[in-house]
């Protein structure tokens, strides 16, 4: 019996503990060193990839997955099928891949690939190679997948390509056979059909033969300067002009790897106080004459990002003329050059903010686009009002989301990137609602909070890849409150937002205001009462699974909190110590952060204007 209980006991233990385990945080590592052979006459590229694969995940791997991005732009791909048949399709896309020829198409063919020296079974599926490994890897194992391949680099049309449409030569964005992530949730081989993706932590070691009147910019730093010309010099080149160059970059602790190559880019800089350089790679021409002026704004966008959000770690960034708008990658982004200095600060700020949004914080992509966008739309908003004094954040935020919903078009946040109904519904919910989400819970929690918990976010989770409710879990713990009810509404429903006031009553010389909750999502109120002697008051009136409450803003120089609103009630009174006749107005939310879809019921009078800004 006593053998019996103790064996049990070990059992449950084990259990317990293997269970605690599969709950702790891990994630898988990369180191790719490749060998790139570039020919600039076919636009085709030989290439030689080594990867170590170090599986730091609790279970044994059997087979492995690439992503071969450039499979996407070829007639028939899902790409193009997904793009002709969306009811509102991309138009930078729409039915160019069906057109392609086979000079212009896109492709990355597999020659070999061994498993530490075995050879491996694979297939090409579209954009996807699935592997059956040699040998299963072992939890806490590494191994050596060798790889030889051949690619050719597409006409250009959806971020990656050649011969843009403002010249640039190449644009090597999601360019080489690039390892699948597994995670908790397991593989993640999406199929490339124009949104987002997902990539594992790693070291990138990359030589790019190619010939010698190019200029190129990268992911990481450049090892050997001194062999192609000091800071990019194009007067120092011009001599190798024919003769082959090799393009040494390395990159440490990123997950993806992108550049650019152009024989009649320009190349300038400039340097942050920590010492890291800003690179600045543009065609000099009539059309980019405001990239003079970029260098300045940049290091603003980088020095308030800094201080408010995180401290940029890398020692590089690159803002290049290519792609086909604006793109992200690590140390890195392609943006048309073509631009007002507005638009060109505006696209740069977004691009680089990215950097804090998803190459240091690399949420997947696919299941949440609004913490990458939205966060990054959120910080561009934030960062773009201190740099210009007249720019209003935030607003168009919110009229693209009332607009989506009068469409009829809204999906849950929750919906994958890939699987939106329309381009329209996917760009609101990644873009403005994850902005919104942000900026209400500014209101929930207070600024001061929020910007506290954002840079803890930073800290804690940078080199990682949170979700959604790591990031909730952050605010929780600065805000002392709980908020899981506003992710779930937010997020996983199409719940709207809608108070009132529904009439005043006085009794007694005081007041009873009566509020309405019209709209199916839940949230806390602020209230703002001007009285007709100049006094202004304002109540918080918390929700009551939010177990606390926000302290006074920075404008609240009278402030209360109210009784909390159990959010089954549909109506709330509240008691004002004024009569009727001393107040002049009453409005919910003047702040204009909760995303109320009918504000023409939050004002008493109902004719009373508010010029109030947060």
């Amino acid at each position: 019996m006593q053998k019996l209980s103790f064996l049990f006991f070990c059992v449950f233990f084990y259990a317990l503990k293997t269970n605690a385990q599969n709950r702790m945080y891990w994630q898988q590592k990369v180191e790719y060193t490749m060998y790139i052979d570039m020919d600039v006459e076919k636009n085709t590229f030989q290439g030689k990839q080594a990867l170590l694969y170090t599986n730091n995940s609790p279970d044994t791997l059997f087979e492995v997955y690439y992503h071969l991005f450039f499979n996407a732009f070829q007639p028939n791909s899902m790409m193009d099928v997904r793009s002709r048949t969306i009811e509102d399709p991309d138009g930078r896309v729409g039915s160019r891949i069906a057109q392609l020829n086979e000079d212009e198409i896109g492709y990355q063919k597999i020659v070999e690939l061994r498993q530490d020296g075995a050879k491996t079974k694979f297939t090409e599926v579209g954009t996807i190679l699935e592997v059956e490994l040699a040998q299963p890897i072992l939890p806490g194992e590494t191994t050596e997948l060798k790889m030889e391949f051949v690619a050719q680099v597409p006409q250009q049309i959806r971020r990656s390509g050649r011969d843009n449409s403002e010249g640039i030569r190449y644009s090597m964005t999601q360019w080489y056979p690039k390892l699948s992530e597994y995670d908790h949730e397991g593989w993640h081989p999406y199929s490339y059909v124009g949104r987002e993706f997902h990539g594992v932590w790693g070291d990138f070691d990359v030589v790019i033969s190619i010939d010698g009147s190019y200029v190129l910019g990268a992911t990481g730093t450049l090892v050997n300067p001194e062999e192609i010309g000091k800071g990019y010099s194009k007067v120092e080149i011009e001599s190798k002009e024919n003769s082959k160059l090799k393009w040494h970059f390395k990159a440490d602790n990123v997950h993806d790897f992108a550049w650019v190559a152009d024989p009649d880019y320009s190349h300038t800089t400039a340097q942050l106080e920590n010492g890291t350089v800003l690179h600045f790679l543009y065609q000099a021409d009539s059309n980019t004459t405001n990239w003079d002026s970029l260098p300045k704004y940049a290091v603003e966008i980088f020095n308030i990002m800094n201080e408010n959000f995180g401290k940029y770690p890398y020692k590089q960034y690159t803002v290049a003329q290519g792609g086909d708008g604006g793109m992200e990658y690590p140390m890195i982004t392609l943006i048309t050059g073509h631009r007002s200095k507005r638009s060109l600060t505006g696209v740069t700020a977004h691009e680089a903010i990215h950097s804090w949004y998803q190459h240091l914080l690399a949420t997947n992509e696919a299941k949440y686009p609004w913490m990458d966008e939205g966060f990054t739309s959120y910080a561009t908003n934030y960062v773009l009002a201190e740099i210009w004094p007249d720019f209003t954040p935030y607003q168009s935020s919110y009229s693209s989301y009332y607009n989506l919903l009068k469409a009829g078009k809204q999906e849950p946040l929750t919906t994958h990137a890939d699987y939106f109904k329309t381009n329209r519904a996917y760009g609101v919910a990644a873009y403005s609602m994850g902005l919104i989400f942000l900026n209400q819970l500014k209101y929930i929690v207070g600024e001061d909070i929020l910007m506290k918990g954002m840079k803890r976010y930073f800290k804690e989770w940078k080199y990682k890849h949170p979700t959604a409710n790591d990031f909730i879990r952050i605010i929780e713990k600065e805000a002392k409150m709980e908020l899981n009810w506003y992710l779930k509404q937010w997020i996983e429903s199409t719940n709207t937002i809608d108070y009132g006031i529904k009439w005043l009553e006085e009794n007694d010389e005081k007041t009873t205001l009566t509020l309405e909750r019209k709209g199916d999502m839940p949230m806390p109120l602020d209230v703002r009462i001007e009285l007709k002697n100049g006094d202004e008051q304002w109540i918080n009136i918390p929700l009551r699974g939010m177990r606390g409450e926000k302290a006074a803003e920075k404008w609240m120089k009278i402030y209360g909190v109210a009784q909390d609103w159990p959010w089954t009630f549909p109506t709330y009174d509240l008691t004002l110590e004024n009569r009727i006749h001393e107040i002049e107005s009453i409005e919910i939310d003047p702040s204009r952060r909760m995303a109320d879809i009918d504000r023409s019921n939050n004002v008493y009078p109902s004719d009373r204007s508010t010029t109030f800004r947060d």
